[in-house]
């Protein structure tokens, strides 16, 4: 029986899962599966796969689509394997990943549940890497350092808390995160082995499914985000923005406000507050015009 499971789930992804398969099947550790949920795609993915000849990779084909916290729970629950990893279709890993992490993980007491690692952030193809760090300290609270194509974990874990929540549109992996933290702890390997991208048709840019998935995990986690209402405000921060860029000038003075309340000393809450009262338009305009000109 292989070590670890890596599953990939992927949705119409086809120009980008080679390269995310390829580099898995590149890992200098080689004790793995890996589980590819094809989620109901309706591009040339089954003729990518089809050119894969290795033993190790399996194949599952949704019907339907089950979304990506869906396809991620099809893959856990075909697996066996003492560890498991995820990698998104479009991501890529470094040929170290796995041993490194592997390695590290079998050193650690059984209350570590997870292992994740530092990443390079790419937006879109052929653009220069940026060599993004996860915080001193791994308080999920303060942030979510764990970028789900870095996490290795105890397949314990699931068995434990559970599988991911298909009900959270954006964020699910979050959630799952947490639910984890509260029996086991995770570890971060201060070495970028992952390549993340940001990509122009990515979730990051769809805000009706951001604003579901944060109001969700607002309230399911609410106790667990008010431990640090300075980091809070700033997810409140990111709620109100999407708000205003979805048109719902309301809802995102709303969450504006909060912010203040939780953060008071953050200029940015009032600067995006003011802002939206000048309508969706001019604050879309007025936001892209900012984001060019400073570097958040």
């Amino acid at each position: 029986m292989p070590k670890v499971s890596v599953i990939i789930p992927t949705h119409n992804r086809a120009e980008f899962l080679r390269s995310a398969i390829t580099s898995v099947l590149n890992q200098t550790f080689q004790n793995f599966e890996i589980l590819i949920i094809d989620d109901a795609s309706k591009d040339h993915t089954r003729e990518v796969l089809s050119n894969f000849k290795d033993t190790r990779i399996k194949v599952i084909h949704n019907p339907v689509s089950k979304g990506d916290a869906g396809a991620r729970n099809v893959g856990v629950m075909n697996s066996n394997c003492e560890y498991i990893a995820f990698l998104d279709d479009d991501d890529e890993w470094l040929p170290e990943k796995l041993k490194i992490q592997t390695c590290f993980l079998d050193e650690c007491p059984s209350e570590v549940g997870g292992i994740c690692t530092d990443r390079f952030t790419i937006k879109e193809i052929g653009r220069i890497p940026l060599y993004t760090s996860s915080p001193e300290s791994n308080d999920l609270s303060k942030r979510n350092f764990i970028t789900t194509s870095s996490i290795l974990l105890r397949k314990e874990c699931f068995e434990k808390h559970g599988l991911f929540d298909e009900t959270i549109p954006f964020c699910s992996d979050f959630d799952m995160w947490i639910r984890i933290s509260k029996t086991y702890s995770f570890k971060v390997i201060k070495m970028p082995l992952v390549k993340y991208y940001i990509r122009g048709n990515s979730l990051t840019f769809n805000h009706e499914r951001i604003i579901r998935g944060m109001e969700i995990l607002f309230k399911k986690h609410d106790d667990f985000f008010k431990k640090n209402p300075k980091e809070y405000g700033k997810e409140y921060l990111n709620l109100g923005i999407h708000y205003c860029c979805n048109g719902e000038m309301q809802k995102g003075r709303k969450a504006f406000s909060k912010a203040i309340r939780m953060s008071p000393f953050d200029i940015r809450n009032y600067f995006y507050l003011s802002l939206s009262l000048l309508g969706s338009e001019r604050f879309e305009k007025l936001k892209k015009m900012k984001e060019k000109v400073f570097v958040q």
